[in-house]
Parts: C-alpha cells; sequence; structure tokens
C-alpha cells in the first residue's frame, strides 16, 4: 500500500504555504478521489464552515500547479480532482453512470505511450481514458433486456 504522506508536509515541500483550507481540499480530495469541484466544496464546507466556492476553487488550481493534485476532464463531465500523483496512471469511465475507477498504466514506465511524432516536445504524461459500462450498469442493462418493460 502507498505510504499517506501528511498533508502538511506536502504542502512545504511544494513551498506552499500551509493553511487549513489547503488542508481539508487536500484531506477531501484523498477521500473521495475523482470527486469533483462541487463535491470537494461541500465537504470542506462541512469541516472547515464558511469557506467560498471560489476558494475551494483557488486551493484546487494551487495544488493542482503544484502536482499534489491531478486534475482530470472526461468528456461529458465536470473536471475531476485526485491524490494519486506521479504515477501516471489512466481511468476507465462509465458511460452511463460517470463512474471512474484508476487504471494502471497500460505498458512499460512514464509515459506509458510513445507519440509516433513528438514535434520536439519533451512529453512526460500521457493521458488515456477507457470508456464502457460498470459492473452495475452493465447488470442493470442486461435486466431490461431480458424485461424491456422493467425501468430501474
Amino acid at each position: 500500500m502507498v505510504e499517506m504522506r501528511e498533508p502538511e508536509d506536502l504542502l512545504r515541500e511544494a513551498t506552499l504555504r500551509v493553511t487549513r483550507p489547503r488542508i481539508a481540499v487536500l484531506e477531501a480530495v484523498r477521500n473521495h478521489p475523482h470527486a469533483d469541484a462541487d463535491t470537494i466544496t461541500g465537504v470542506v464546507r462541512a469541516e472547515l464552515g464558511g469557506v467560498s466556492k471560489q476558494a475551494v476553487y483557488d486551493v484546487l488550481a494551487a495544488l493542482t500547479d503544484a502536482r499534489l493534485l491531478r486534475r482530470i476532464e472526461p468528456s461529458g463531465s465536470p473536471a475531476r480532482y485526485e491524490a494519486r500523483v506521479g504515477d501516471n496512471h489512466h481511468h476507465v469511465v462509465c458511460r452511463s453512470c460517470g463512474g471512474i475507477e484508476d487504471v494502471d498504466c497500460a505498458v512499460g514506465a512514464a509515459p506509458c505511450l510513445h507519440a509516433s511524432d513528438d514535434h520536439g516536445f519533451t512529453i512526460d504524461e500521457a493521458e488515456v481514458i477507457y470508456w464502457g459500462l460498470c459492473p452495475a450498469c452493465t447488470a442493470q442493462k442486461d435486466l431490461q433486456l431480458e424485461d424491456p418493460t422493467r425501468s430501474e
């Protein structure tokens, strides 16, 4: 299991000030991987009380810029955040319910994929999103195929 370092230590190492909102956002993202900003705002407000949505957005941006969080943007979905950074993993997204799960690197070391033409870029990350149906949605679809009158 990956060692979870203290948020205060991570912030100091990234040369960011240690503040209650930053700690709360880091912990919220750790406890709710792939959550969107609204969900994270709700979790942070439950912990700290009156914190503005803009403050949470600002903290998310600062932590993402510092590479303490990763922002992913599946098509048709709001941006999502996760604390699993630095390993260049990928994601699988359910087309029906929007659920997201991590998928380890496709092949080899980061960036996992090699561009046919890098156009002179120094590539350090590749993003792959697999799309499909999660097990629960697949089972629901199978039930509906068996009994078309069933709505749930």
